[in-house]
């Protein structure tokens, strides 16, 4: 009987303690961003960044050219918006799970947009999508990108997200690929572009300290990539296990402790 009891304390502090690690201990899902409602941050004040929760995110303004490159945040919900204007808007509308604010991401020229943790962490994955512009660039084409698919459709065209990991001593842990968008399948019915949140499992990056973004597309000059370089993301959230196997070790202390 007391053998059930501790495993039934077990099951519950595990229940309790996974859940509300993966959603109150969320290393960054930027609600903690003060944004006015149908507003964005670009980096214009000039701090170089932002930070949520247990992360940094890199940010470059220039005010000469009022261009960025990195990361932004916004919370817009136009899904109809068009072209560069639409910078910053996510497809989806809103953040991932109902919440207001989401990061956008441009792939500029200095250095790769980097989200830097407080400290080195297991990060169990994220949500990622397309943003307005990047979207109907693929889907319709554009004055600088063709339309994916080509004419007839069946051009094996491709838009993917490369998400490096990098340990304290800036040493590489591993990288994961994810398509925003993918039209190499036989069968054109197949083809798809992101237009909603996807999780993207970073489990295999091992414990991090920083997190690289790249992206790269099968519509590329001489000049680079001619599909617009953003995509968005929410929710980036820690490995779930940790607690639970501190409570799981802590009730099993308890229970050794405990007098027959």
């Amino acid at each position: 009987m007391a053998s059930g009891r501790v495993m039934k304390s077990v099951c519950i502090v595990l229940v309790c303690l996974c859940g509300g690690n993966v959603k109150g201990e969320a290393v960054a899902d930027f609600e903690d961003l003060n944004l006015s409602t149908g507003t964005y941050w670009n980096g214009s004040d000039g701090t170089g960044g932002f930070r949520s929760g247990q992360a940094w995110f890199t940010n470059n303004y220039d005010s000469q050219w009022d261009s960025w490159d990195g990361f932004a945040y916004s919370n817009l919900t136009d899904t109809d918006s068009q072209g560069w204007t639409a910078q910053y808007n996510a497809i989806t509308g809103g953040g991932q799970a109902s919440s207001a604010n989401y990061a956008i991401s441009y792939v500029g020229w200095l250095e790769p947009p980097t989200m830097t943790l407080d400290t080195p962490t297991l990060v169990t994955g994220l949500y990622v999508t397309n943003n307005n512009y990047a979207y109907y660039s693929m889907f319709y084409g554009d004055a600088f990108a063709k339309k994916f698919g080509g004419a007839s459709g069946n051009d094996a065209d491709w838009f993917l997200l490369t998400i490096t990991g990098r340990d304290a001593t800036g040493n590489t842990t591993g990288a994961i690929d994810f398509y925003l968008a993918d039209y190499r399948f036989a069968d054109n019915r197949l083809d798809y572009i992101v237009d909603d949140w996807r999780y993207v499992d970073l489990a295999s990056l091992g414990v991090v300290k920083s997190v690289e973004f790249g992206l790269s597309s099968s519509d590329a000059g001489q000049w680079g990539m001619n599909t617009p370089a953003y995509f968005a993301i929410d929710n980036v959230v820690p490995e779930p296990g940790t607690f639970a196997l501190m409570a799981v070790a802590a009730v099993i202390g308890i229970k050794r402790k405990t007098p027959r």
